[in-house]
């Protein structure tokens, strides 16, 4: 079967159709990773993007499900040069093909992705219309500028529910924006004890719960879209120490009175060089963003500026001068990628412990008594008695 790829400024790619039939709109973007499609298509912070991979050949290990970085995946569709049908790996569990089937996701294949990328890399990312329709191309431009590109990815990905990752060290508060399912990886390997808030939680649900550190996660689209979740950072801004990753590190620059803009093509791939202004030393990252934070917009702040992008300038790390906060604009939890910045994690423990013992406070049970106390009769208590009840534990 056919598919076409229609850009907005006219240009189409014929192909052959691959996944899912139907028409879809969507952020045209391109990934540099060699390896790791499998934790691009389940990555959250694609929502609403038509992906294309500039490594020729896809799908060659097949899918396996121990490698999800999320319980499905929310791209709005798949653009490669070759499709690997029959997959060669004992690990795999099923195709390419039939991951994009299960969820409805578009895939095209045999399209010059070399020139595809060039043309995104010199005019920037365009909004497209991926298509397996026989509709005239008049018909589909016409398409394409009717449809507008989506504003409420967070909400869309983000859990709808608070849930846990028990552990027995620090509590730490993630705020999933679209997080990656490596993050909790990373804190429960360090034995912390996590507990996964949504998106739109506030900085009160959030302190009833005691945490030891706030985990601002990565997720898709532009940070201004989510301004309730700048003032819960804002709010938790010097009461619990605080780590932003990539969505996160923007929100947190935003709370800090920093400024965010649009990238020409953003930074995604497995091998952006990042430098840490501290060390010197020069990280090779794995990065998925289309916005940054202005550098300009820096000056007036309490934010210093901790690492930045070897490849542009533009910024790649922050840290609050007075408070404990720190954030990456990359992903240290990789996946897919290198884990050169994992240690990042132990830097935000670290912190934790520091502050606790700068700042003595009372134990965990008393806070969550005062917290109750607080709260009674106001209907914030009984909305949240679940999670007060866990935090008491």
């Amino acid at each position: 079967m056919q598919a076409r790829l229609l850009l907005e400024d006219g240009t189409i790619f014929t192909g052959k159709a691959f996944g899912a039939t139907g028409d879809s709109v969507g952020e045209v973007v391109f990934n540099t990773g060699i390896t790791g499609y499998q934790e691009v298509l389940s990555d959250p912070s694609y929502c609403g993007q038509i992906v294309t991979m500039t490594y020729p050949l896809i799908g060659n290990y097949g899918i396996t499900r121990d490698d999800f970085e999320s319980v499905r995946p929310f791209i709005h569709g798949f653009v490669v040069r070759q499709h690997e049908l029959a997959p060669s790996n004992w690990r795999a569990e099923f195709t390419l093909d039939s991951l994009l089937k299960e969820y409805g996701i578009i895939g095209i294949s045999d399209i010059d992705t070399r020139m595809l990328t060039r043309r995104i890399r010199h005019h920037g990312t365009m909004k497209g219309l991926l298509t397996t329709s026989d509709k005239r191309a008049e018909e589909l431009m016409e398409q394409l500028q009717a449809t507008p590109l989506m504003t409420d990815q967070v909400s869309r990905v983000s859990t709808k529910s608070v849930f846990s990752a028990p552990g027995t060290k620090e509590r730490i508060v993630l705020i999933d924006y679209g997080a990656k399912s490596g993050i909790i990886r990373d804190l429960s390997k360090r034995g912390c004890d996590v507990v996964v808030e949504p998106q739109d939680a506030t900085a009160d649900q959030i302190l009833r719960l005691s945490p030891d550190g706030v985990l601002l996660s990565n997720g898709p689209g532009d940070p201004k879209d989510v301004p309730h979740a700048v003032e819960t950072v804002r709010r938790l801004l010097g009461k619990v120490p605080v780590f932003g990753i990539c969505l996160g590190h923007q929100l947190f620059a935003l709370a800090c009175g920093a400024d965010t803009g649009k990238l020409k093509f953003g930074h995604r791939g497995g091998n952006h060089p990042v430098k840490d202004l501290l060390s010197g030393r020069c990280y090779i990252t794995s990065q998925n963003h289309g916005y940054t934070v202005v550098e300009e917009s820096i000056a007036g702040t309490e934010l210093e500026v901790t690492h930045i992008n070897n490849n542009d300038g533009t910024i790649e790390g922050l840290r609050h001068k007075q408070h404990a906060a720190f954030s990456v604009q990359y992903h240290p939890e990789a996946a897919p990628g290198p884990f050169d910045s994992s240690y990042l994690f132990d830097e935000f423990l670290d912190m934790i412990r520091s502050h606790k013992l700068a700042n003595p406070q009372l134990p965990r049970q008393a806070q969550m008594q005062a917290a109750w106390r607080e709260s009674a009769g106001t209907g914030a208590a009984d909305n949240r008695k679940g999670e007060l009840q866990y935090a008491q534990k």
